[in-house]
């Protein structure tokens, strides 16, 4: 049984590789071409996010007087994100800021990692098993205790169809919403039949 990855703690790379201001140009050339990375983030003395240092910011070197460091290639304030953000604020602060890739910080904004545009999207590359096991057990099991014998669950592709009797049309939109909640879900067909149970005895 697999927890669903909700936060970009769950998702994120941790120790990632970041240079400190002093760093000079080639270092973090050389290092951007070895990690395959397109930024990196700028760390102060005590491990903390200072800026970010991309390529784009290389490209503008020669605007800058020789002997060009990290520190002053860097943008600043960083764009950072908290490990326990959820998926989905992280995805819009990348799409406002137009940055594909953010650094993960504490509350005083060491670094604890980097999220990218590829690990929001590992969510759904989830198995449509693991998915219909935690649509049951976190949805179907909990809003519908008395009638999930009913209830039927089917993910194809990520697309979750929920099937089956309940005792009323109230918790058919709490069905949907929590379903679509669940990481990794494409869309949801809601099918419930607010009606009652049959009878299993006749």
């Amino acid at each position: 049984m697999h927890a669903s990855p909700h936060t970009v703690g769950d998702v994120m790379t941790r120790a990632p590789v970041a240079v400190g201001r002093d760093a000079p140009f080639k270092d973090v050339v050389t290092l951007m071409d070895r990690w395959k990375v397109s930024a990196l983030p700028v760390l102060d003395g005590e491990g903390r996010v200072v800026g970010v240092v991309s390529e784009a910011d290389l490209l503008f070197r020669d605007e800058l007087p020789g002997g060009v460091t990290a520190g002053e290639l860097m943008n600043a304030p960083a764009v950072t994100v908290h490990a326990d953000a959820g998926l989905a604020e992280a995805a819009r602060v990348m799409a406002r800021r137009g940055v594909r890739r953010l650094p993960v910080v504490d509350g005083v904004g060491v670094l604890k990692g980097i999220v990218s545009r590829a690990d929001l999207l590992k969510v759904f590359l989830r198995a449509d098993e693991e998915l219909t096991e935690e649509v049951r057990r976190e949805v179907v099991d909990r809003l519908f205790p008395l009638y999930a014998d009913h209830i039927r669950v089917d993910v194809r592709e990520g697309v979750v169809t929920l099937t089956g009797w309940i005792d009323g049309p109230d918790p058919v939109p709490v069905a949907e919403r929590l379903t679509r909640a669940v990481a990794g879900v494409v869309d949801v067909h809601c099918r419930l039949c607010p009606v009652a149970v049959p009878d299993d005895r006749h």
